[in-house]
């Protein structure tokens, strides 16, 4: 059964991320929710309640949606926790997960400081990774006119979040500057399993799409048929 708290926080993120972009929408908001609740199942110190509220509420403001500001998340869902009626202690417990979910550059340390925040870090990368981390990925791109690849640049490491907010590199870029590092970034054993086929899946189209760009798949397969 659904603690009613939880039914009533996935009823509103629902119709609040209704016609949401594809990459950070109910969808991937659903997905996150339900696999920090199986994550959850392998921490027995872990609060169920705050995992799942926290993993719901989430995105509920992405900095990448609100004009860079990454307190509008936390602020939001303290709004929202508050009309709950939820302790005050808990609500700061799932504004600080929030905040400590967030992806903030390669050269940036992203520490949790309590095991529901790391099943909720967690959930959040294993979604951004795989072949739907692929997509979301390109969807993203998309909705922000970013180039598909730009090999003359070199990937960036972005030492601090104020220059990861600022970068505008192609999806390609993406992948090595953020998603290819995720997997070995993830906290609980369950998640790393999951990880690393995921993970795979991500190397072995980056390898296809580039033999595609530089027409080496065209080339091989017309000196072989000659």
């Amino acid at each position: 059964m659904i603690h009613p708290l939880i039914a009533r926080t996935a009823a509103h993120l629902e119709a609040l991320f209704s016609g949401a972009e594809g990459s950070h929408d109910w969808q991937h908001v659903r997905r996150v929710w339900q696999t920090s609740r199986v994550l959850a199942q392998t921490q027995p110190a872990a609060d169920p309640v705050l995992t799942e509220l926290a993993a719901l509420l989430h995105d509920i403001a992405d900095w990448k949606y609100h004009g860079g500001d990454d307190e509008a998340g936390p602020r939001a869902a303290r709004v929202w926790l508050t009309e709950l009626a939820l302790d005050p202690a808990q609500i700061a417990r799932v504004e600080q997960i929030i905040r400590e979910v967030t992806f903030k550059g390669l050269g940036v340390s992203t520490p949790v400081s309590s095991v529901e925040a790391a099943l909720v870090q967690d959930a959040d990368r294993l979604d951004a990774i795989g072949a739907i981390g692929i997509a979301r990925a390109f969807a993203y791109g998309g909705s922000r006119g970013r180039a598909l690849h730009t090999p003359e640049q070199p990937p960036a490491d972005h030492p601090s979040f104020a220059a990861y907010q600022a970068a505008t590199g192609s999806t390609i870029h993406h992948f090595h500057e953020k998603l290819l590092h995720l997997a070995e970034r993830l906290h609980t054993p369950a998640a790393r399993q999951i990880a690393r086929h995921r993970h795979q899946v991500m190397e072995a189209f980056l390898a296809q799409f580039e033999r595609e760009w530089t027409g080496v798949d065209v080339a091989e397969t017309v000196a072989g048929a000659a």
